[in-house]
Order: C-alpha cells, then structure tokens, then sequence
C-alpha cells in the first residue's frame, strides 16, 4: 500500500472527527464507530488511510486494535498554512495602516 499525503487524508470529515476522538486517547475500532452513520467496516478503512499517512498507529490487545493519534505529520500542515496566516497578518495590518491615515 502506497502512502498517503496527510492533506488527503484530512480532507474527509470522517477522517477529522476519528483524530478529535482520538486526542482523548486510544480506542478501539467498535469504539471509534459508536455515533457515526457509517459500519465498523467503513471506519477501519478510514483508519487504515490516516494508519497510511502516519496519523494514528495501530497497537493490537487480543483480539481489539487500539489507534493512537501521532500529531507530528500535522506539523507539515501547520507549516504550509502558517505561510497563509503570515500572508493575512500583513494584509490586515495594511488595512489598519490605511484605515488609521484616513481617521488621522
């Protein structure tokens, strides 16, 4: 199985409420699927697509698979929006600045 890019991964709202679950902690899949309108199926192969991007790993206990969440592919995503953020921080202080010319 190929990887998967982390923005891939996140774009399925599925995908995002899984990690929000897991950042309380581990869980196991019958677990992770309680509240969503999808199978157990369905959910394992959501996390089998973050297992992929290295957003969770997966700890076997009998005959259950625990999922962690593992945050660190996520700094690739803070990294390429904070470009965005620096980008609107200096447009709205611009705005400031032409605002505050025009009060003055």
């Amino acid at each position: 199985m190929a990887d998967v890019d982390v923005f891939s991964a996140l774009a399925n709202p599925v995908r995002r409420e899984i990690l929000v679950r897991l950042r309380r902690g581990p869980c196991a899949v019958s677990e992770l699927a309680t509240g969503f309108d999808i199978g157990r199926p369905a959910v394992s192969e959501h996390l089998q697509v973050l297992r992929r991007a290295k957003l969770v790993r997966d700890e076997p206990r009998g005959r259950e698979r625990y999922y962690h969440l593992d945050p660190r592919p996520l700094a690739d995503v803070e990294s390429w929006l904070g470009a965005f953020t620096r980008y609107w921080e200096k447009r709205m202080a611009a705005l400031d600045d032409l605002l505050n010319e025009e009060e003055g």
